[in-house]
């Protein structure tokens, strides 16, 4: 599934992460993404595959052609892969990684802190439901 869809694990407990999810979905025009919860049985096995807790995730992860990005490099990457507006994201790649990674990991590990945690996980609508493992 990875191969012809992009796979976005993300933290549906974190308010921050459901709401980029579900800007992702919306934005998505092509169908291209598909998500799962780092709390869901999918995004739970798919995470430990690449190396994160989920039960304590630091980081989005955009798994796709077996590779897995994380971080901005994942972030960058799903905005790029949105299409027009949403790819001039990609112009962030030419700052150096060392510089962009530091404000993502603060902002991820304050992420509950800075933006709530939602007490039960983000359920997709009905019409997005097929994109959500």
């Amino acid at each position: 599934m990875a191969e012809d869809h992009p796979i976005i694990l993300f933290d549906a407990q974190c308010v921050l992460c459901s709401a980029n999810a579900q800007f992702v979905l919306h934005h998505d025009k092509a169908r291209r993404f598909r998500l799962a919860a780092m709390q869901g049985a999918v995004g739970a096995d798919l995470s430990r595959r690449h190396g994160i807790d989920p039960d304590d995730p630091d980081t989005i992860i955009l798994v796709q052609g077996g590779k897995a990005l994380r971080d901005s490099d994942a972030v960058l990457a799903i905005y790029v892969g949105l299409g027009w507006p949403w790819r001039l994201a990609g112009l962030l790649r030419l700052v150096p990684k060392i510089l962009r990674d530091p404000p993502y990991r603060w902002i991820a590990r304050n992420r509950y802190r800075l933006f709530g945690r939602r007490a039960t996980c983000w359920i997709p609508t009905p019409d997005m439901a097929d994109r959500v493992l």
